[in-house]
């Protein structure tokens, strides 16, 4: 077999779920949402479906949603970006996988922050290039600029960066990203910015990467109409980079997908143009979170509280928990109803095995299932 492939396991997220059907656990393993979502994008699918946007549209993107992805960072962040900075793929892993695609050559280096998003170090790969690990150590996760610029050598060609962060849930703040621009800048390195949480905030506001100094022309903006709107299947997403960049990403994307479903493109740029609903969703997400931590904090599980995203870290260890994630993870969704997400797959070397990671976008009846699945988890591996 092509060794290649050999490292390419199954996404722990598809190994999960398979798991929570398989026994008929409550998942809050994968990241998705069962509430959260506005009616009316709905609504302005269905519409969009019956008027006829049902044929190919442009390989980059309704004109449309170019347009409206473009007026939401500007009003969002302040940024100067046009349509022509917008290439519109399916989904934000295809934004990465397109990118990567574009940019990385045989034995080129990318370094990621580890735990890192699964899709990164196999796509990486498949290009002929190396990733490179540097480590966010728990419980802060904060960004080691030191380690970073160590990091760097002459075959060195992109980061990948995720703010907000997913699995610990951190939201990177202006030092921390201040320190990555410099790094950047000094080494002349491009940064893949994979930004779909931008909107699952709890606290303080979200800065993207493309707004730090001297970081327009070498960030490349990942985001995702699923993350925003909470409608994680229909798999709409974007680039966003200078017009000279985005050029060289849309050739990648158009051997890739080459275009992505025009109706729920042109739902997607209704919904941008609204986005009076995204105060609601957020309260909405923080009481589930809070509701999670206060239930878990009663069972003795010792929580990491997130900034952002839809997930949090559990630390078994401090839980008074002598299981690896990988052991947890089995006995809680095979013996106590509950599918969670062992963190060890998110780093490439040496995984610290005493986190798991948990979904709390729920609704009330998930999370009482989750819950009460948790607190038999922790009583079947304490006795």
């Amino acid at each position: 077999m092509n060794p290649l492939y050999e490292q390419m396991d199954v996404s722990v997220f598809e190994r999960m779920s398979l798991a929570a059907a398989q026994h008929g656990a409550a998942n809050l393993g994968q990241g998705f949402p069962d509430f959260g979502w506005p009616d009316s994008v709905l609504e302005a699918a269905a519409r969009h479906t019956t008027e006829g946007y049902n044929q190919y549209p442009p390989s980059r993107g309704l004109p449309a949603l170019r347009e409206a992805v473009a007026n939401h960072y500007r009003a969002r962040h302040g940024i100067a970006i046009t349509p022509d900075h917008v290439t519109v793929t399916s989904g934000a892993t295809e934004a990465i996988c397109s990118a990567i695609l574009a940019i990385v050559e045989p034995g080129d280096e990318v370094i990621l922050l580890a735990p890192a998003f699964d899709v990164y170090a196999p796509m990486i790969r498949r290009a002929g290039g190396t990733p490179v690990e540097v480590r966010l150590e728990a419980p802060s996760f904060r960004l080691d600029a030191d380690a970073l610029s160590r990091a760097v050598t002459p075959a060195t060609r992109l980061i990948i960066f995720n703010n907000p962060h997913n699995p610990t849930g951190r939201l990177f703040d202006r030092n921390e990203l201040q320190a990555l621009a410099d790094v950047a800048i000094a080494h002349d390195l491009l940064v893949l910015s994979d930004e779909v949480w931008e909107e699952i905030l709890f606290g303080d506001e979200f800065t993207t990467l493309l707004a730090v100094d001297g970081m327009a022309e070498r960030t490349i903006k990942c985001g995702s109409a699923g993350k925003i709107f909470s409608l994680t299947g229909w798999k709409v997403g974007w680039m966003v980079a200078s017009p000279s960049l985005s050029e060289v990403l849309a050739k990648a994307h158009q051997f890739v997908t080459f275009a992505t479903p025009p109706n729920l493109q042109a739902a997607v740029a209704d919904g941008l143009a609204d986005p009076g609903w995204i105060p609601d969703m957020r309260t909405g997400f923080a009481r589930a979170r809070d509701r999670l931590i206060e239930e878990l904090d009663e069972a003795g599980y010792a929580s990491i509280r997130p900034e952002a995203t839809y997930f949090m870290t559990v630390d078994l260890a401090a839980s008074g928990i002598d299981l690896d994630d990988e052991a947890f993870a089995k006995r809680a969704v095979e013996e106590a109803g509950v599918a969670v997400v062992p963190m060890s797959p998110f780093y490439l070397e040496k995984p610290p095995t005493n986190l798991i990671r948990l979904c709390f976008a729920k609704k009330d009846a998930t999370l009482d299932a989750g819950i009460e699945g948790l607190a038999r988890a922790a009583r079947l591996v304490r006795d």
